[in-house]
This record gives structure tokens, sequence and C-alpha cells, in this order.
């Protein structure tokens, strides 16, 4: 499966923006999706996730609140949705996909689509 992420952009700390990860090649069906991003001088760290099946949801602890992570099956793509944005958010943000279970180890995810650039101004 390939992936294709965007939605990246500049915006100032408070405002939203929304990223997509769209799969061609399959389905996302019986995957679970993931968003990571990587900050500067950072390692690639977990930020939400998805199992397409059933809809759960994962969040790390700093982006609760804020972001949501959602799916269409119709588009066969994966949203993440961030609002509240933080200086802190800024990173290059991938998504990725693994079968069936979420898990927040970058590792664990087979297909990854490029990054898209997120920069939270001050």
């Amino acid at each position: 499966v390939q992936l294709q992420a965007s939605g990246g952009g500049l915006v100032q700390a408070g405002g939203s923006l929304r990223l997509s990860c769209a799969a061609s090649g399959r389905t996302f069906s019986n995957y679970a999706v993931g968003w990571f991003r990587q900050a500067p001088g950072k390692e690639r760290e977990f930020v939400a996730a998805i199992t397409w099946n059933i809809g759960s949801t994962y969040y790390t602890d700093s982006v609760k609140g804020r972001f949501t992570i959602s799916r269409d099956n119709a588009k066969n793509t994966v949203y993440l949705q961030m609002n509240s944005l933080r200086p802190e958010d800024t990173a290059v943000y991938y998504c990725a996909a693994r079968s069936l279970l979420v898990h927040t180890s970058p590792s664990k995810y087979d297909y990854w689509g490029q990054g898209t650039l997120v920069t939270v101004s001050s």
C-alpha cells in the first residue's frame, strides 16, 4: 500500500490544520493507521492512531483534547485534525500503516508516507 500525506503548512499558535493520509494500491481495511512526528534533532514519536475496521482511536497525552484522528471509508483516507496548535507541535508529520493493531512504536509499522511539515509560530 502506498501512502500520501498532505496538509502541512505554517500556522500561528492557537490555529488549526488538517492533515490527510490517502492510501493507494489497496484499501486500509484490516489495517491500523498512525500519525507520527519528528522534530529536528528528536526521535520520531507517536501522535495518534486509528483501527480502520472498528475505528478505535489512540492519542499520545500531549495531543489529547486538541487533535482528532478520523477516517473516511469512501475516500480511503485518514485525517488528523489539529486544533489549538502550539510551537512544540512543530515537526514533520508522517502517516504509517500496519496490519490490524495499533502500536505506538514506529518500528512496528510497515508502510510509510512521505512527511508533511507543520510549523507553528509563536
